[in-house]
């Protein structure tokens, strides 16, 4: 790790720290929630070495990136300046783009925003989903409180401060260890007062093999330091991104190849309907969606659990363009 470059760099009114490595074209990785560029660190090693320049950022709100303050300056629009601003900064018109998670949201804005700065999409986990962004009927968070409770989505999560204090209670590293090791199938449901069992309550008392005491230290450091609210703070603005992206009412995804990649235990594929929609209409919605890749007994943090399946996928995919 000590070969990846790390630096500071001025986008969208926020200071973003940038990992990269590498000469070429360049790869885009955006994280997750709760990652950071930290969790591309296989992909950055090994794309880099194929002829790539792989770049991962903090996001905004998260590790080494400024987090602004007001709830507000987390919309899809900030989000997706962001990732404009640090691509106009690597001096490159276009990119290839893999995203996880949040992540991958962003990175379906993008392609349905800028289509001219993207070369080819790989997204991980999160497909592209119409009730998110376009959805007359139902308001995000409302779809959110008919399926787990007032208490526990609008309250907790959207309520400041309120889940942030949940997570200290039983401690950061309880949170990462638990986040991490789940194979919980199906929405993460967070019992009020028991904020670990929601994930994963058959938390291992060792790591698997893919995560180590090293891995799991860095991320507990960085959010020692910041907390989680620049990280809830996306889950916060949901209901303003669904008034605001009433413009893109019926537009889908046409002008950039994609690539999706899912673990058949994803707590996101194992939600419900979300494998009909992916082996369904996703492609109605998603029209350049070359592939589907659903990789056996893998979860939700894919890019790390299934870290080399998963470079050999994106290379495979980017190489053609």
């Amino acid at each position: 790790m000590e070969s990846i470059v790390h630096r500071k760099v001025e986008v969208n009114g926020v200071k973003m720290h940038v990992a990269e490595k590498g000469e070429g074209p360049v790869v885009l990785f955006l994280h997750g929630f709760p990652e950071l560029w930290y969790s591309w660190r296989h992909q950055i090693l090994a794309l880099s070495s194929l002829g790539y320049r792989a770049v991962a950022p903090d996001l905004r709100g998260y590790g080494d990136t400024e987090a602004p303050p007001s709830i507000t300056s987390y919309t899809a629009f900030h989000l997706v300046g962001d990732v404009v601003a640090l691509i106009d900064s690597l001096g490159v018109d276009k990119v290839f783009l893999v995203a996880h998670d949040w992540g991958a949201l962003i990175g379906w804005w993008l392609c349905m925003f800028r289509p001219d700065r993207i070369k080819a999409y790989v997204c991980l986990s999160v497909p592209f989903r119409p009730y998110i962004a376009r959805d007359p009927k139902l308001r995000p968070v409302d779809a959110f409180r008919a399926a787990y409770g007032d208490d526990y989505y609008v309250s907790r999560f959207q309520e400041p401060g309120k889940m942030e204090a949940e997570m200290e209670q039983v401690g950061i590293p309880y949170v990462f260890k638990n986040i991490l090791t789940s194979r919980q199938t199906g929405p993460p449901i967070l019992p009020k007062g028991e904020y670990g069992t929601g994930f994963n309550p058959n938390t291992p008392d060792t790591l698997p093999s893919w995560l180590s005491e090293e891995d799991l230290a860095y991320y507990v450091t960085k959010f020692q330091k910041t907390g989680f609210t620049g990280g809830l703070n996306y889950y916060r603005n949901l209901n303003l991104n669904w008034e605001l992206l009433a413009p893109w009412t019926g537009v889908g995804i046409s002008n950039v190849p994609v690539k999706f990649i899912t673990g058949d235990v994803d707590l996101v594929y194992t939600s419900p309907g979300v494998k009909d929609y992916i082996h369904g209409y996703f492609k109605k919605d998603v029209p350049s969606l070359e592939e589907v890749v659903v990789q056996e007994g893998v979860g939700h943090f894919n890019n790390q659990e299934a870290a080399e399946d998963v470079s050999n996928h994106i290379y495979d995919f980017i190489k053609k363009y």
